[in-house]
């Protein structure tokens, strides 16, 4: 069975991830699946962890 890869982290997904969180009721794992990444990707970036200076798009 192949392995699943989620699409590279940007600074330009970081910002739409942002967005729809701002501006969505879509939860980590309903953003993470219409950006194709992995729900962890979500959480680093809304938690600071990853790209804290990108602004939401």
């Amino acid at each position: 069975m192949r392995r699943r890869v989620s699409n590279p982290l940007t600074a330009r997904l970081a910002a739409e991830i942002k967005r729809l969180a701002r501006d969505t009721d879509l939860a980590q794992h309903e953003i993470a699946a219409r950006l194709k990444l992995n729900q962890g990707r979500i959480s680093e970036v809304l938690t600071g962890k990853k790209f804290s200076e990108v602004h939401p798009s």
